[in-house]
């Protein structure tokens, strides 16, 4: 399985939430919104603007800079 950032992910595409890259205060803020390790993503919405991801039943809007630093295997 190949380990990309989030924000590659296609519309539709699924993941499985491997590592955050990124300072403390970065990581404590995702793992808040539930982008723990082994969480099962999937992209909703990747054109314009900022990604929108299903995560366990919810969506939720993530900026691009964020997206680069949630590492997923797809």
């Amino acid at each position: 399985m190949e380990c990309l950032p989030l924000a590659l992910l296609n519309s539709g595409g699924q993941g499985v939430v491997k590592k955050i890259c990124g300072g403390e205060s970065i990581a404590k803020r995702l793992y808040e919104m539930g982008f723990n390790t082994g969480a099962q993503i999937e992209v909703v919405k990747n054109d314009v603007g900022p990604l929108i991801v299903s995560l366990s039943g919810n969506k939720i809007a993530l900026g691009r800079g964020l997206a680069q630093k949630i590492m997923v295997n797809n």
